[in-house]
């Protein structure tokens, strides 16, 4: 298979995560329109991720947040986002690049974005990480998720539609 130099993969993550952080920086200005939420889960120990020692101890790999009802002080970064949540009755404010985001889901049009990790830029080896594929899928969901529900894949065939850009890749 002919080597890929210009790193599609790559492009295409960072274009969709492109999408989260225009949502986040369009709810920063003007609040959530409708019934538009989102769960959005990240990896707690990935490079510039900010949260408190007892959130890290509670959630040592990675978390979901939601945004509908009980946030505050929104702000959005080229990089990141910042914004308060109350965990059991305590405030807390999160620091989350967007390179720490596993996944987007707004259930109330049934869309979402899953990411998978960006490849560690410290130290790693050159060779293996242009093998590491990087996968973005975009869920089309069929049916609403239920507010426990976060999970960004079905747990059930034909619950949700994903399109994977493996897809769309020319196999040899």
């Amino acid at each position: 298979m002919p080597e890929d130099l210009i790193r599609y993969d790559i492009l295409a993550q960072d274009a969709l995560r492109g999408v989260v952080r225009k949502v986040l920086a369009e709810v920063a200005k003007t609040g959530l329109p409708g019934e538009h939420h989102f769960f959005v889960t990240f990896e707690t120990r990935a490079p510039g991720v900010r949260i408190s020692s007892r959130m890290l101890a509670q959630y040592p790999e990675d978390m979901t947040i939601v945004l509908q009802h009980q946030f505050w002080d929104l702000s959005v970064s080229e990089h990141a986002f910042e914004v308060g949540l109350s965990f059991n009755g305590v405030p807390e404010r999160l620091l989350v690049p967007f390179t720490a985001v596993k996944s987007f889901v707004d259930p109330s049009v049934q869309f979402g974005l899953q990411f998978e990790s960006a490849p560690a830029e410290d130290g790693a080896d050159e060779a293996s990480s242009e093998m590491e594929e990087v996968e973005t899928s975009a869920l089309v969901l069929d049916q609403p998720l239920a507010a426990a529900d976060t999970a960004a894949e079905p747990e059930k065939p034909g619950e949700a539609q994903i399109v994977r850009l493996d897809a769309f890749r020319k196999k040899n």
